[in-house]
């Protein structure tokens, strides 16, 4: 009879333990492109990525759900995201109960935002939820080998973070021309994790580039609300014109009082620089300005002229198009698209022109010096400087120039 109790105890044991195994509850993970089934005590979960070309009324067909209920979260989540807008690749997750009815259902938006509909006694409610991730401080250095996408490549989101201290460098360092093999970077960047996992990279808070051995530095600083980044002087990176408005191959032309025009075989001045680089390739406004001309122009062929402040004026010439929304007596911002490579008017071939005037003189690009933007408040210059010199130590401490320098170090927010 003893030996029988114990038997019976000992099953019940592994009843139980193998109950508990099926009542893990499955994540959703980013990276799981297979939809799963689990039974969860009593409830049903349904996992997976949206496929290309998959609408939830396809999920709904494949695993036999009611497809009334899909209408009613249609209708509760219209107003704060269509649930026709699904994007392959993006997680989701549908929780059944023991009826096999809808009883939650969650669909990653984009990497910071959830859509979360429930099944309440008063019927569906639906509500975005922000992602909660766990913020450190990276620091990853490197030299560059070809270039510096190709650099980061291999770094999880290493693209957006090559664009982003491209940004930021980018009145004073033309990463299509200027970059040189073994040039050096290191920066200190946010990273942000899911669940001790490693999903994105936020804000560059600080960053060095060595460039022909001239080096670069620029700190994240914020000022009444606004963040941007400045030198180790406290003065402004940005500058009231970019050093150049697109990515090209090569100078074709530069800026001369008498060159042998290509075309027309006479000697005249050439009070531009052109830009060698395929058709199509975007054209960016140099600086913030009005657009004061924007059509055919000559010679030029399609123009486009942008008046900035103290008397600066840029031209764009030989454009393929012009950006749609650019037209005379509108705002153009740095950096804004407002035209594309052609090889309209008198070209030899797709390049683009670009002219810098000062007061209406024709003035060199490429030997100018730009002003710079505003500075660190004098009041703040004390804090600017601290934050300076913890981010300098940190750099200091990490010289090599592996990826993932110091993982999990922390350093203080910007002020």
């Amino acid at each position: 009879m003893k030996k029988i109790y114990i038997a019976c105890i000992i099953v019940l044991i592994a009843f139980i333990t193998l109950r508990s195994n099926f009542s893990i509850i499955n994540k959703v993970d980013n990276g799981k492109n297979t939809p799963q089934s689990v039974q969860t005590s009593g409830y049903r979960e349904i996992a997976g990525n949206i496929q290309t070309g998959e609408t939830l009324f396809d999920i709904f067909r494949k695993y036999k759900l009611d497809v009334n209920e899909l209408f009613k979260m249609r209708e509760a989540s219209a107003d704060l995201h269509r649930l026709r807008d699904l994007y392959p690749n993006r997680p989701y997750k549908i929780v059944l109960d023991e009826r096999e009815q809808i009883n939650s259902f969650t669909y990653w938006i984009n990497d910071d935002t959830i859509l979360s509909i429930r099944n309440t006694n008063e019927g569906f409610c639906a509500e975005k939820i922000a992602v909660q991730y766990e913020k450190r401080i990276e620091y990853i250095g490197g030299t560059i080998k070809d270039n510096l996408s190709a650099s980061l490549e291999n770094e999880n989101g290493g693209l957006l973070l090559a664009l982003q201290l491209s940004d930021i460098f980018a009145w004073d360092i033309d990463f299509t021309t200027d970059i040189r093999k073994n040039d050096a970077y290191k920066i200190a960047v946010e990273g942000f994790y899911l669940d001790g996992k490693f999903r994105k990279y936020g804000d560059i808070i600080a960053a060095e580039f060595i460039n022909n051995g001239e080096t670069f530095l620029a700190y994240r600083y914020e000022i009444d609300g606004k963040a941007d980044y400045y030198n180790e002087e406290g003065k402004s990176m940005r500058k009231a014109l970019l050093k150049a408005p697109l990515n090209y191959r090569r100078i074709s032309s530069f800026f001369s009082k008498g060159r042998k025009h290509p075309i027309l075989k006479i000697y005249r001045p050439h009070r531009g620089v052109d830009y060698a680089a395929p058709g199509g390739t975007p054209v960016s406004v140099a600086g913030d300005g009005k657009v004061v001309f924007a059509g055919n122009k000559g010679q030029y062929g399609k123009l486009v002229i942008v008046k900035h402040r103290n008397g600066y004026k840029t031209y764009y010439g030989h454009l393929s198009r012009i950006a749609k929304g650019i037209r005379t007596g509108r705002h153009a911002e740095q950096g804004q698209i407002i035209g594309y490579v052609g090889s309209t008017g008198l070209a030899t071939g797709p390049h683009l022109h670009y002219e810098m005037r000062v007061n209406d003189k024709p003035v060199n690009p490429l030997s100018i010096k730009i002003p710079r933007g505003k500075s660190v408040p004098g009041k703040m210059m004390a804090d600017f400087i601290q934050l300076k010199k913890e981010v300098n130590t940190q750099f200091a401490l990490n010289k090599s120039t592996s990826f993932a320098l110091a993982r999990n170090s922390t350093l203080p927010d910007s002020k």
